[in-house]
């Protein structure tokens, strides 16, 4: 059967009133817990992933799918309305959505943002279709060198390539192995990293990590620098868009499509490079045609990278659903999410488990219009939400965080495990350490060494098994080029940062930070 069969085969698994009911509920929960100022699309996820937990799979992943795209909608809420954006990738939107609110136009950034995500997000998806059972019916064919090589080129992209410092990233990938090797081992049953604490014999849940990570390191690094008055948010009117905002955002919609797509399709995506290509291109656009308003409060400015992030967030699937690798942190949340229910990610999933797989992608199309249609008439509703005082709000997600961790395996232990996790969230927030690549290592650990292991295995020990295979050995180049390459670029070109400056771009110091 093609992939539109499948795909139709996905609809009919979620055009069914509870399943729509569940993906509704996504929708408005990843809103609720997205548009929380300093919360973006992965903690969303993740102080959201317990909730998923004793529904059907399918019927789980249908109100993941909703959830995910609430948490991106609601990190472009707090960006636009309050200068804080919830993940690095929304920094571009910040920039001109939150002129324009204070020009008395958060409307129409806010409707601007919202149907330029949903374009890209229907378009990515669509996409996705086409592009991830192609790439894993050649991934099954893949050896252990090969796919250890891929692991190694996920790793080092999104550690040294996308990161600020490559010492703070390769920290952060060293500890996430670290707590990747605590149990038993695999082939021999001797216990590593367990201080004779036979619950720690199972390994660390993901959730776990996840949530403490994610929640609880965010809540206590805010309560250390807690304000007791609410955040002054800009006031919202009903979103609209005249004929004149349609007829300038419908270009960079597109061309932010164009833009984020690839980036998020490949091992080593991510959306910081591409909506910062989407700024400047719409920027210099914009001067061409004479009618430049960036720094004032530009609505290409928002309608660019926005679509850009989304569509990056739709091709994250190709490598995760394809490959079995996450390249942001939502989308190792998300494969998270997968291990929970027993199924092995990987070039296997879309042939054993393809009702699944096809649900999913169908109910990302369902999950979009439902964010489109509910979230767009709610706009003045969740910017009220955002003048909770945070004493309150962060009391609120530890409850919701502890509450969810216990309830992965209802041990005790997961709390106290909860608690130190969440110290040294606090503490890589405090040192400026990257999340994901801590993430990845917890998740993606195992899995290498399972491959590592049956490459030696098939070899007899041998290491040179490692770069036995064509494919492996392009990986290893690759990897190569790509340290290489952006330590060539520092030398002849100025940082982001700079260009930005250059281009008048008017970044603040902590917009600058996390262009870096």
């Amino acid at each position: 059967m093609d992939n539109l069969g499948l795909l139709a085969d996905g609809f009919g698994a979620v055009l069914t009133p509870e399943n729509l009911l569940y993906a509704a509920i996504g929708v408005l929960l990843g809103t609720f817990v997205g548009v929380l100022p300093g919360i973006g699309p992965a903690m969303a996820v993740a102080l959201l992933l317990p909730v998923t937990y004793g529904l059907d799979p399918i019927s789980a992943f249908i109100m993941f799918a909703g959830i995910y795209y609430g948490g991106m909608y609601g990190g472009s809420t707090t960006a636009i309305l309050l200068n804080t954006p919830g993940e690095s990738a929304s920094v571009m939107t910040a920039l001109e959505g939150n002129l324009m609110a204070r020009a008395g136009r958060a409307a129409q950034a806010l409707a601007t943002a919202a149907i330029g995500s949903f374009i890209a997000g229907t378009i990515g998806t669509i996409l996705v279709v086409f592009f991830a059972p192609a790439l894993a019916s050649v991934a099954v064919e893949i050896g252990a060198p090969s796919y250890f090589a891929l692991m190694v080129l996920a790793m080092v992209m999104v550690t040294s390539v996308l990161g600020g410092s490559w010492l703070r990233g390769f920290i952060a990938l060293f500890l996430g192995l670290t707590i990747g090797l605590v149990g038993l081992d695999i082939n021999t049953g001797q216990p590593r990293l367990s201080f004779d604490q036979p619950l720690l014999a199972d390994r660390i849940d993901v959730v776990v990590v996840a949530v403490a990570i994610f929640a609880l390191g965010e809540a206590l690094w805010v309560a250390a620098h807690l304000r007791r008055s609410p955040a002054h948010v800009i006031p919202v009117g009903r979103p609209w868009m005249s004929g004149a905002d349609l007829k300038r955002s419908w270009g960079p919609w597109l061309r932010g499509t164009a833009f984020g797509f690839p980036f998020g399709a490949l091992p080593a995506g991510g959306a910081e490079i591409p909506t910062f290509l989407s700024y400047v291109t719409e920027k210099r656009l914009a001067a061409r045609k004479g009618h430049d308003e960036f720094g004032r409060g530009a609505i290409e400015g928002v309608a660019g990278p926005e679509a850009a992030n989304n569509a990056s967030a739709a091709g994250t699937f190709v490598p995760l659903l394809a490959l079995g690798l996450p390249v942001t942190a939502t989308s190792a949340v998300m494969l998270a999410a997968l291990q929970g229910y027993g199924m092995e990610p990987g070039p296997g999933l879309m042939t054993d488990q393809p009702e699944l797989v096809w649900a999913l992608i169908a109910s990302l199309l369902v999950g979009n219009v439902l964010l489109l249609v509910l979230n767009l008439p709610l706009a003045p509703l969740w910017a009220k939400l955002l003048r909770l005082p945070r004493p309150q709000l962060y009391a609120g997600i530890l409850f919701f965080a502890t509450l969810g961790a216990f309830a992965t395996n209802l041990q005790a232990f997961d709390l106290f495990l909860l608690l130190l996790l969440g110290l040294l969230g606090l503490m890589m927030r405090r040192f400026a350490l990257p999340v994901l690549p801590l993430i990845l290592g917890v998740i993606l650990g195992p899995l290498m060494e399972y491959r590592l292991r049956e490459a030696m295995a098939i070899s007899g020990g041998e290491v040179s098994a490692l770069w036995s295979e064509p494919l492996a050995v392009v990986i290893y180049v690759i990897v190569a080029i790509a340290v290489v390459t952006p330590l060539v670029v520092r030398r002849v070109r100025p940082a982001p940062a700079a260009v930005a400056y250059d281009e008048g771009l008017d970044l603040t110091a902590d917009d600058e930070e996390k262009v870096r």
